[in-house]
């Protein structure tokens, strides 16, 4: 029999493990408060009938039979503010959207809104109403009643194989090993505690335990109610997933495609604990709660786990993964240098190493970052392991970065070095004088590059003088170790660079920078600067725009500053939004910014190259780095998060005073584009053991999804010491949809076993999404001005011309979408859904609520049609009417876009194409119109301007209309497998519904 609530070691802290708990909470009745029309609440008190029919509440004005809502007559239970009182102004914010739910009961959809004290009760709530609606469909006998459930027959049967002696009876200490064995990360503690109490309330004290008692310990310990809950909101069937459940759930949940019975059924097997749950194809609880934290799972996206980006580019439109001071283990001034942080460097994917050389006692070069470390590597050391290591991580090329601080000889030692050890590898063929670009990641794969400064080609001699680079002589001037022969004036410090080692330099030659518009005129595509992160970080501000451009024909490379001496990190975001390349970090200092290094470089397979955002790779665009909002042409998307619960989190490390209770909280932060930066955090939980449950909403707006990078983590609010508990890093485009586990990692980025965060992500894009009670039902009905994009003037006349022809297509471009946005928005919120529910969810929304009524009006929709009609038949009540109408509100929309997209598509291409077609004569025309200065600047902005908006409203209206054929997809085969659906043999394939439309050239 099941024990239908449980008190665990905290008072008031009730645990609602089973539906039955749900169902004897609401028999037991508690306090809501009743949202009436007028946005008044009331405290009522809420009570489920004996005989689970009906829920009362009193007290009320009405006598006792009208105060109460029969199960039989209920439609719909809603979680969160979901319906148009819910969503009212005057409510909006007083009580959290985890804390109220809506059950939309009678023929005419009424809805009964309550607000409860606690996201606990609302799930015991929601998750008994659930079952009780759908079992008066089938039936079934009271919950806890009859058959064991496929989860205790499995428990026993583990049980059973434990009891060696056959008694019915193991010792305790057996069992605690038992059930750490099938939940890993639980205390031992934990699990001991757990024991006792139930022995003693069963007054079964002593050494063992029965067979009804260990599986009473293991349901309490090891039930998720959130995943329970998750469960139950699935299942058409009792306590398990049977194959369609979780093929529903794949798809409409977690946003998988292509997901078939098989693909279901192979989960089932993988992740069923119990032999007769994989016999029938059913996943109950524990297997749902394996499912979700496997691999298979993941928030990662798998798809980027290999390299997944087109590697065929130049190599300066790649963020390359680079180490600066890689062998050092400490800090800058008293590190000792050691050559496993070069392993370390490249075993994390590292494809650019500084190496700076000095001369070594023995005649021979060594390698250390400055000439106090303790100790010092040699050269011929480094280049072995450089050889030996070069390209187990990733295939594409190594950049070595040489700084030479040794004399003449030495150097030829080191050139002999790297030709011998790396032989082939080195690569020493010269640039090509007719490309304009530098070779791409393919080509050069399984090449290592040297970058260096190369003599001058009048030089002649075996060794003559060259410029040398700032970088290293700050540390050797603290030290009083610097070259006395600093120049007078000021100038550039001049050193001796022998033949040998210049001849090693090809692709990557070092040249000092001079100013921008002296780059643009003679700088070659193989010449590439460094900057100290002082100077970049002030052109960065100074001029962002003229460093994007500069960064789309050359590298740079950004090191940091040489007052840190501590060998902290700079924010490699800083410098990738001006799209520098190579910015040079600490590999062996943890913390946020390695952090963000780390989780950025994840996302192409883990290769040290990921591709920059097109906006800065394209020959002409306008990309302000510092923009405060959206930008022209890339669409804005919404990230909702919910932060759900914690698995099993660590005390933090340096907290050696404090007992072992944490009181967590989670710190969501988005890193990008200033407009990106956001973080919002959690309420702290408190005295939650390991397994917190934050059941917490967050938003953020992503401008430019492509350089966003998410980063979760977790505080401890009541610390001594020491803060930090656990952190995750990951990519914007790697994120995955759906319910997922967080794998939480220390400091250092080492993963912490079974530390997790449970979350949901959903992302919309920001047009048809925002907040529900913003754009709700009210405050759609004031008139909303719509923004429309538009080209700027360049003050030439004929370019000018051609971009205004222009005008009318950005206008229907923007009217198309939008009308199809806010018809999704007002069809969704009718169905109870959030802005970033799929249309799948919708219409299986609409299906639930005809199918749980014996007097449903009929409503079918008509598949025989490529835009399915929602029909009905007879009369219908008022909600459903507004439901109707909104969905061919959304099927019209939707067809204007489809039907209309591609003309307005080839326009704005067309006057695209005739702009571009101006910009080789670009330079021409501005001299002949007598453009300078700032009116020059202007003109050649707003030219880049127009081309990036131009392409950018073309994409948009490309995806949109994708977005488009793939609802009336999901319309087609949600409405077969729900049963609204007639005349529909087969869906449509979106393939077959859609139009391609031309790709745009970059």
């Amino acid at each position: 029999k099941k024990k239908t609530v449980s008190f665990s070691s905290m008072p008031n802290d009730r645990k609602i493990n089973s539906t039955a708990a749900c169902i004897s909470l609401m028999l037991e009745g508690c306090e809501l408060k009743k949202v009436r029309s007028n946005s008044r609440m009331y405290s009522r008190f809420f009570v489920l009938d004996a005989d689970m029919r009906s829920v009362r509440w009193e007290p009320s004005k009405k006598d006792s039979e009208k105060a109460k809502i029969e199960i039989k007559s209920v439609k719909e239970v809603r979680v969160g503010k979901k319906t148009p009182v819910l969503r009212s102004n005057g409510l909006s914010d007083q009580f959290p959207d985890e804390c109220a739910f809506s059950i939309i009961y009678g023929d005419n959809y009424e809805s009964l809104d309550l607000v409860a004290s606690s996201a606990d009760v609302v799930s015991a709530w929601v998750m008994g109403l659930r079952y009780l609606v759908s079992y008066g469909k089938h039936s079934p006998e009271a919950p806890g009643t009859g058959h064991p459930s496929l989860r205790t027959s499995w428990i026993s049967s583990v049980f059973d194989l434990a009891d060696l002696e056959k008694s019915g009876r193991i010792p305790v200490s057996r069992a605690v090993q038992l059930i750490k064995a099938l939940n890993p990360g639980m205390k031992t503690s934990t699990i001991e505690l757990k024991f006792k109490e139930l022995q003693k309330a069963s007054e079964r004290p002593g050494t063992e335990v029965a067979c009804d008692l260990f599986v009473e310990a293991y349901c309490e310990l090891c039930t998720r109610p959130e995943i329970f809950f998750l469960l139950v909101q699935f299942s058409s069937n009792k306590e398990y997933l049977g194959v369609k459940d979780l093929l529903m759930f794949l798809e409409v949940e977690q946003g998988m495609e292509g997901v078939t019975e098989e693909k279901c059924l192979e989960i089932v097997s993988k992740y069923e604990p119990s032999k007769e749950g994989r016999e029938k194809g059913y996943l109950a609880i524990d297997g749902f709660t394996r499912y979700l934290l496997s691999a298979d799972c993941s928030i990662f996206d798998p798809q980027h786990r290999k390299v997944c980006q087109d590697m065929a580019q130049p190599l300066s439109h790649y963020y390359i993964s680079s180490a600066h001071s890689a062998c050092l283990l400490e800090d800058n001034f008293w590190g000792r240098s050691d050559i496993s942080g070069y392993i370390s460097a490249l075993g994390l994917g590292c494809r650019s190493i500084e190496l700076v050389l000095w001369d070594g006692p023995e005649g021979e070069p060594v390698v250390y970052t400055s000439p106090s470390a303790a100790s010092c590597v040699p050269f011929r050391a480094v280049v072995g392991l450089i050889d030996q290591h070069a390209f187990t991580a990733s295939a594409y090329p190594l950049i070595l970065c040489l700084v030479v601080r040794c004399s003449a000889p030495q150097q030829r030692l080191a050139a002999q070095c790297l030709r011998k050890t790396l032989g082939e590898k080195l690569y020493l063929e010269p640039p090509n004088p007719v490309a304009s670009y530098l070779p791409s990641p393919e080509e050069l794969k399984g090449r290592i590059l040297i970058k260096g400064k190369k003599l001058p080609p009048t030089c002649e001699d075996s060794e003559g003088e060259v410029s040398d680079e700032e970088e290293g002589w700050e540390l050797a001037r603290r030290l009083g170790q610097e070259d006395q022969e600093a120049p007078e004036g000021g100038g550039l410090r001049r050193v001796r660079l022998s033949r040998e080692l210049s001849e090693l330099v090809s692709l990557c030659q070092a040249v000092p920078f001079q100013d921008f518009e002296s780059s643009r005129r003679g700088q070659r595509y193989w010449e590439m600067c460094s900057f100290s992160e002082v100077e970049a970080g002030r052109f960065a501000n100074e001029c962002p725009a003229e460093l994007v451009s500069y960064n789309k024909r050359f590298l740079s490379r950004i090191y940091p500053s040489p007052m840190r001496i501590d060998a902290s990190n700079m924010n490699p975001q800083d410098f990738w939004k001006c799209g520098c390349q190579m910015v040079a970090m600490n590999y062996q200092t943890p913390g946020l910014m390695m952090d963000l290094n780390a989780g950025w470089f994840r996302q192409n397979g883990a290769c040290g190259y990921v591709l920059r955002p097109a906006i800065m790779r394209e020959e002409v665009s306008y990309f302000s780095a510092n923009a405060k909002d959206s930008l022209p042409g890339v669409p804005a998307q919404l990230l909702h998060l919910k932060v759900i619960s914690g698995q099993n989190l660590p005390k933090p490390k340096g907290s050696g005073a404090k007992g072992e209770v944490v009181e967590p909280y989670v710190c969501a932060e988005i890193h990008g584009i200033p407009a990106d930066c956001a973080e919002h955090r959690t309420k702290t939980a408190l005295q939650s053991g390991d397994n917190p449950i934050f059941d917490e909403s967050l938003e953020f707006q992503i401008n430019l999804p492509e350089l966003a990078v998410l980063r979760f983590v977790v505080l401890d609010d009541d610390y001594i010491g020491d803060e930090f508990i656990a952190q995750y890093t990951i990519p914007f485009e790697c994120l995955q949809p759906g319910y997922r586990h967080v794998p939480l990692q220390s400091l250092a980025g080492e993963p912490l076993p079974h530390a997790t965060l449970f979350v949901h992500v959903a992302i919309t894009d920001r047009r048809g999404g925002g907040k529900g009670h913003r754009r709700g039902l009210a405050g759609r009905r004031g008139r909303r001005v719509r923004e429309y994009t538009s080209t700027k003037a360049t003050g030439i006349k004929a370019i000018d011309e051609v971009f205004r022809t222009a005008t009318q297509p950005l206008r229907e471009a923007t009217d198309l979408r939008e009308n199809v946005q806010n018809a999704l928005v007002s069809f969704k919120e009718l169905c109870g859904l959030t802005p970033a529910a799929n249309m799948k969810q919708c219409i299986l929304t609409v299906s639930t609520w005809l199918l749980h009524s014996d007097s449903a009006p009929s409503v079918t929709l008509n598949l025989a049609e490529q835009y399915p009609p929602m029909e009905a038949q007879g009369p219908i009540p008022d909600l459903l009417r507004k439901v109707l109408t909104a969905y061919e509100t959304m099927i019209q929309t939707s067809r204007t876009l489809i039907e209309s997209a591609d003309a307005v598509y080839g326009k704005l291409i067309q006057a695209q194409q005739a702009g571009m077609d101006f910009h080789k004569e670009l330079h021409r025309i501005e001299t002949k119109e007598g453009l300078r200065g700032r009116k020059l600047q202007k003109a050649l902005e707003s030219f880049a301007w127009n081309i990036t908006v131009l392409k950018g409203q073309a994409d948009l209206l490309k995806h949109a209309k994708a977005e488009a054929l793939d609802n009336l997809w999901q319309i087609h085969n949600a409405g077969q497998s729900c049963g609204i659906g007639r005349n529909g043999s087969a869906s449509p394939e979106p393939s077959r519904l859609q139009a391609p439309l031309e790709p745009i050239p970059e």
